[in-house]
């Protein structure tokens, strides 16, 4: 038996690979989608309530917090789009070597950073 193996596994020191990483932040924003959830559903019900509650509702929406988190939202369903095609297509086997698997890793997180920032940019 190896006497040299560490008692506790410190996941800080740990260097992970960028697919391991992706596949971390898929799980991470698919809560993030569940969880905002019933803020986007109470909100699209407030949009088609009244005129009272929109013009409200776009009030709040006004609010740097508010378009903070509803940047957050955006990049977690990109996120998790751009990670779901690529799941997708690693199991139609497509992109499965290494190689090929941290290329598509890293053109998730590229994709999704660039397109987050472009309609955040709009929207903001």
């Amino acid at each position: 038996m190896n006497k040299n193996r560490p008692k506790h596994l410190a996941l800080h020191h740990i260097k992970f690979p960028l697919p391991a990483i992706v596949s971390g932040l898929h799980r991470i924003s698919g809560l993030l989608l569940f969880l905002s959830l019933p803020f986007l559903l109470c909100a699209l019900q407030y949009s088609l309530r009244s005129i009272e509650t929109f013009t409200l509702l776009a009030g709040v929406l006004q609010h740097p917090v508010s378009k903070l988190f509803l940047i957050v939202i955006l990049w977690a369903f990109l996120h998790h789009l751009c990670a779901g095609i690529r799941y997708l297509a690693i199991d139609l086997n497509f992109g499965v070597k290494l190689a090929q698997a941290r290329a598509s890793s890293m053109w998730v997180v590229v994709l999704s950073l660039t397109l987050t920032i472009l309609i955040g940019v709009r929207l903001w």
